[in-house]
């Protein structure tokens, strides 16, 4: 499955200042709030809290990070759709948004009618990762494992990237049976993998650098179409038997639809300043993020050949949001 992220948004040039906060608008007046689609410790989490501190800190307002985990992301999605276009609410989702679309039969909104793509702040690779009980060391030796049709595997929820790839890799590619079990976010799954209580975690790769680093799980497969900086001696899934297969989880900010383009972009702007700052750079490459920005028409636009791409892998994959 050839589906990589480096696209449209890459290299993207900086947001262009409208008039309206050119001359010093209000906003934001008072705190802003990042609602995080997913549980503390995962992808959308660690960005958002990242971009959170360096935004106050550039604002002198706070922004308040409140994760509301539950059905792959779509229950933040939801809430933030429905509040008050003000640009005091904001989703901090990932790619699963547009997974969701076509996987849930009713996602509860519709995410180009109802929220503002605003600005895609990073993207990883997604990492398959083993609990050290299991016994595997690479892609291979779980897949002859999985053959038994008794191996579980966890990700941050039904409609994730992470969750599609694996269903991909799996079921499709390497036709062996595999069950997922959807949790609220990365780092619960990736807490089940330590425990035992899942043999393998499909996730986006910033939460699982630190444990496998640890030697707490073990690190089977990137979705990179290279091996990654973060995690060098892990293989890429294309190295490790299933040549051509390529995945990203995107982190990504929305508003509410109807919220003002002065707000719209200059929350677009701030958010592409910070991204070229280098602290903040070095500290998502660490972890395997790769900053990338843009403009809102950019993400506007990848979003829609995000929606049709997995919409496509959704069909091949039959896969449901359990």
């Amino acid at each position: 499955m050839k589906i990589p992220f480096r696209t449209l948004l890459a290299g993207a040039a900086l947001a262009v200042c409208t008039p309206a906060f050119a001359q010093g608008g209000a906003y934001p007046a008072k705190p802003v709030r990042f609602v995080v689609a997913f549980a503390p410790g995962g992808p959308a989490d660690i960005v958002a809290r990242l971009v959170a501190q360096k935004l106050g800190d550039a604002w002198g307002q706070p922004v308040v990070v409140e994760n509301r985990g539950g059905a792959g992301g779509n229950v933040a999605a939801q809430a933030v759709a429905k509040t008050a276009p003000d640009g005091y609410t904001v989703l901090v989702t990932t790619s699963a948004i547009a997974v969701n679309q076509s996987l849930s039969k009713n996602p509860g909104y519709d995410v180009e009618r109802d929220l503002i793509p605003v600005s895609v702040m990073a993207s990883s690779p997604n990492v398959i990762v083993a609990s050290l009980a299991l016994g595997a060391n690479t892609l291979q030796e779980v897949v002859e494992k999985a053959k038994s049709g008794k191996l579980n595997y966890g990700t941050a929820g039904a409609g994730t990237t992470p969750h599609l790839s694996a269903e991909y890799l799996f079921k499709i590619l390497a036709k062996v049976p595999v069950t997922h079990v959807p949790y609220k976010g990365g780092g619960p799954a990736l807490a089940a993998a330590m425990s035992g209580e899942v043999e393998l975690v499909s996730v986006a790769m910033p939460p699982a650098v630190p444990m496998i680093k640890s030697g707490k799980i073990r690190g089977i497969a990137v979705t990179s179409d290279r091996r990654v900086a973060a995690l060098p001696d892990v293989p890429t899934v294309a190295e490790s038997g299933f040549p051509g297969f390529a995945d990203y989880t995107w982190v990504g900010l929305f508003l509410p639809a109807g919220a003002p383009p002065d707000v719209v972009a200059r929350l677009n702007g701030e958010v592409d300043k910070l991204l070229q700052q280098p602290d903040l750079r070095e500290r998502l490459a660490a972890i395997g993020f790769e900053p990338v920005g843009g403009t809102p028409r950019q993400f506007s636009e990848y979003l829609k050949t995000e929606l049709v791409k997995w919409a496509r892998v959704v069909r091949e994959t039959g896969a449901t949001a359990e």
